[in-house]
């Protein structure tokens, strides 16, 4: 069993940064990890992941390259999203989650997730 909880969120205004971070509860070794994120009245979309592997390998959405990081810290189960140049349409809530086992190609589709935390809100003001 894994237990997520994320922190980090807040109300910035455009232009700023973030960094939303999620602590694992319970081992998150060799399981990917990702970040997805829900706007009212908009369904969730995932933005970033991470594979299990600690390769490196990462995915992002479209609308977030270039702008948002994903990285892990194994050693202390912490998942990170930094999150650059906010934009009022960034607005949501994120939440973190957990696919457990070995995982090579990160997933940005929610269905494949297993273990999902409790989100972290996200206001940007223009």
């Amino acid at each position: 069993q894994v237990q997520l909880e994320e922190s980090g969120g807040g109300s910035v205004q455009g232009g700023g940064s973030l960094r939303l971070s999620c602590v694992a509860s319970g081992s998150t070794y060799r399981s990917c990890m990702g970040w997805f994120r829900q706007a009212p009245g908009k369904q969730r979309e995932g933005v970033a992941a991470i594979d299990s592997e600690s390769t490196g390998r990462t995915r992002y959405a479209d609308s977030v390259k270039g702008r948002f990081t994903i990285s892990k810290d194994d050693a202390k189960n912490i998942l990170y999203l930094d999150i650059n140049t906010l934009t009022p349409e960034d607005t949501a809530m994120y939440y973190c989650a957990a696919k457990p086992g070995i995982c090579w190609i990160p997933s940005l589709i929610g269905t494949d997730y297993k273990y999902w935390g409790q989100g972290t809100q996200v206001t940007v003001s223009s």
